[in-house]
């Protein structure tokens, strides 16, 4: 006896070649009816057999595309309608709908089979795709995913192209960025303002000018990079300069493992991050013998490696000889300010740092930078920058939550709206510092409203009043008349950590929030906090004893002045031989004892962040920085694995002071113990007081679950040897494996907090 099944499907089912797939399993189990695209996900509905029906239903579920992601199934029985055949319906536009929406692809096999093979028309042309791979979030303009909606819709397909997408038995059907070389985008090199050559030649070009030694922006998926030779010091010296970044780390782009394993050490957890479809940066040790160019990553062991993850950068980075090239790909943009992603915006602030401009014609919607990710010893993933590959797709919360609005923070700032149990963070925005970045934070959160249909009901933003994040959340409760909550920074940090675990509410947990800078409750700089906290509220059981930031953030831009202030708050000697009193002359060693003594623009923090400025900057790594956490960072790198040393913070009543670990320091010092043992005593220390103040919280109040939340914990040896130690006392520890521990995750936090206050 025949039925009807009505069927709706939720999750990440458009742009993921799930309607072909439901065409061909309906024809394998002789199911007639149709599936349909909608606002809200997929529709089906399907007339057949009762055991048919129900193998489909689980089908479904068990053999969907590997890019799809189903979240819930509803499955109702009918009446039969007389369905004569299965066929793709036109998409429907449902008011107040939604459904997430896939992030880009890395191209799959088949397509770089077909980018390499002569017979293929698709040989060699930089945008080949298909239902499996390709761009998704960066095209689209609206959903349901269909081509008229996204920007591809000026390039009319050509009559093969056409045959392909109709076509049930073809991978490309109802691939909506399909196209060839007849009909698609093309690329093409401009130096000034004119074209000087296209297609092919403009990609053989181009590979000419970066082994030349020159600086080419080159357009890509999510926005532009800017190459040149990794192995060409003189080139790396020159862009360095053009772009005024004397120091932070590069990424680079390999042509494939091989190269990677030439250069670098790879574990198998790196590598299946690596390969894996959303393609990111992933940190790996460096080689002694790689003849990449020190500058790329100067005083840093590691290198931030990706593998080319469009038609586009294969073509670029192919191997035209025995040694395979490796590029410098950073983000195409001015210090501080977002990745540029329209061409006219790149002539105009890059022409000053690029000698040309590799261009293509297919519009990029959103804006989406590389992510950057990190295994820890433990095998376990690192997201330091979730962005291309893993934007918009949402993270999954165990409740669900009204439509919240949360701001983020100053530093790495993502955004966060919630709907029902998907919090869908922004893309990677940057430093909310300038109007420029203001802009795109309020066009990215636009689009996210528009895409998702998502009118906040409440916001959520950060304690601190002047961040332009807290000023916008306000403004905008203001105008739209919504309740507002303040989220403590720290606080945010670990909710966020526990919301990607699914923690449930009413169990609290250990947290260890260590990191720059966080606005307290009592108006001071927060930064070194154990908290006793749920998601609704939080306890501030131990802390690290408050020093002062002579100067601000002048401090924070010179170490030496924050190891300078430590020695003078535990009554030490600014003996002349140490590197931080060596650092600046007579007259701003005396402006600073006058500052400290009248307690002059001398804000107070509890940071471990600046803990670690202060000892790289008494040891002689680090003076002065040109890029956030650079001291702490070098400091890292110095560390000693063989050290087992320790140095002793002093615990009293609710505060651990680190006055016996700068003498130790400063004792070691001059006793002539290299810096790479102090590094390691230093990390070791905080290893150890983390453990005794978690076991000592634990049987007090019986609480065995611990969270490392703060971008201190992107330390990868502080965080090894914690999370070894507190695994090995017994406690379940927490890391962030989804969104950052640093502030880039503090919004899905401060959306948590909201949530269960309100």
């Amino acid at each position: 006896m025949l039925q009807r099944a009505q069927i709706h499907i939720n999750g990440i089912v458009q742009g993921v070649g799930f309607r072909p797939f439901v065409f061909d399993l309906a024809q394998r189990l002789h199911l007639k009816g149709w599936v349909c695209n909608t606002s809200a996900g997929v529709d089906i509905e399907v007339d057949g057999a009762a055991p048919d029906l129900d193998a489909f239903v689980q089908a479904l579920q068990s053999e969907a595309p590997p890019l799809a992601h189903i979240d819930s199934v509803d499955f109702k029985t009918k009446d039969p309608l007389g369905f004569t055949g299965f066929e793709i319906v036109p998409s429907q536009s449902q008011s107040g709908d939604f459904q997430p929406i896939s992030a880009d692809v890395s191209i799959c096999p088949d397509c770089l089979a077909e980018l390499f093979d002569p017979r293929d028309r698709h040989c060699r042309y930089p945008f080949v795709n298909c239902t499996n791979c390709g761009p998704r979030y960066t095209i689209i303009q609206d959903i349901p995913y269909d081509r008229p909606l996204t920007t591809m819709r000026g390039f009319e397909m050509c009559s093969e192209c056409e045959t392909e997408y109709h076509d049930p038995a073809d991978r490309r059907f109802h691939a909506q960025p399909v196209s060839c070389p007849q009909c698609g985008p093309q690329v093409f090199l401009k130096v000034g303002d004119a074209i000087i050559v296209e297609q092919e030649e403009a990609l053989q070009r181009t590979k000419d000018l970066i082994a030349a030694g020159k600086i080419v922006a080159i357009k890509g998926l999510g926005g532009f990079h800017l190459a040149c030779d990794a192995t060409n010091a003189d080139a790396i010296e020159l862009l360095r300069q053009r772009k005024a970044r004397p120091h932070k780390p590069l990424a680079v782009m390999m042509p494939d493992v091989e190269t990677v394993r030439q250069h670098c050490v790879v574990s198998d957890a790196e590598l299946d991050l690596l390969t894996s479809p959303q393609r990111p940066i992933v940190l790996l040790e460096c080689m002694p013998d790689s003849n990449i160019s020190p500058l790329v990553a100067p005083k840093q062991n590691c290198l931030g490696v990706m593998l080319p993850y469009t038609p586009l950068h294969y073509l670029l980075l192919e191997p035209e000889s025995e040694t395979a090239p490796v590029w410098v790909m950073t983000s195409g943009n001015l210090g501080g300010q977002p990745i540029i992603k329209d061409d006219a915006e790149a002539q105009e602030q890059l022409s000053g740092i690029a000698d040309a401009f590799f261009l293509h014609d297919r519009p990029i919607q959103s804006r989406s930078d590389d992510a950057v990710f990190a295994t820890s010893p433990q095998n376990k993933t690192v997201p330091l920058r979730r962005a291309r590959g893993y934007a918009p797709m949402p993270v999954h919360m165990a409740w669900d939550s009204p439509i919240i609005f949360a701001a983020g923070t100053e530093l790495k700032n993502t955004f966060c709206l919630t709907r029902q149990q998907y919090a869908f963070l922004s893309p990677h925005i940057g430093d909310l510092k300038n109007y420029e970045t203001m802009q795109v934070y309020e066009e990215t959160l636009g689009h996210y409203q528009h895409l998702f249909r998502l009118q906040p009901e409440a916001i959520a933003y950060d304690l601190h009043p002047d961040y332009l994040a807290t000023r916008f959340a306000l403004t905008l409760a203001e105008q739209e008349k919504l309740p507002a909550v303040a989220v403590q920074h720290h606080h945010a940090h670990i909710a966020a950590c526990m919301a990607e675990h699914k923690l449930p509410p009413a169990q609290p947990v250990i947290g260890i929030a260590f990191d720059g800078t966080g606005f307290g409750t009592d108006g001071r700089i927060w930064g070194g906090e154990v908290l006793v906290a749920d998601y609704a509220q939080f306890e501030r059981a131990y802390h690290l004893g408050y020093f002062p930031m002579p100067g601000g953030d002048q401090a924070v831009r010179q170490p030496w002045r924050l190891a300078l202030a430590l020695l003078e708050m535990i009554d030490a000697d600014w003996s002349a031989d140490l590197p931080s009193v060596r650092a600046a002359d007579a007259i701003k060693i005396d402006l600073l004892q006058q500052q400290l003594q009248h307690d002059l623009n001398c804000p107070k923090t509890s940071s471990i962040g600046r803990l670690f400025d202060a000892v790289a900057a008494l040891i002689g790594i680090r003076q002065s920085i040109s890029y956030e956490a650079q001291a702490a960072i070098e400091l890292e790198q110095c560390v000693d694995p063989q050290e087992k040393g320790a140095y002793p913070f002093r615990i009293e009543h609710d505060q651990f002071h680190a006055d016996t670990l700068i003498n130790a320091v400063v004792q070691d010092w001059h006793a002539g113990v290299p810096m790479e043992r102090i590094a390691a005593r230093f990390h070791n220390g905080l290893t150890e007081l983390v453990v005794s103040l978690c076991s000592e919280i634990r049987g007090r109040e019986k609480i065995n679950d611990v969270v490392l939340s703060g971008g201190v914990w992107q330390n990868m040896t502080l965080l090894s040897n914690t999370y070894s130690k507190l695994d090995c006392a017994g406690f379940t520890v927490y890391t962030h494996q989804k969104v950052p521990a640093n502030d880039g995750g503090v919004a899905l936090g401060q959306a948590a907090v909201a949530h269960h206050i309100l």
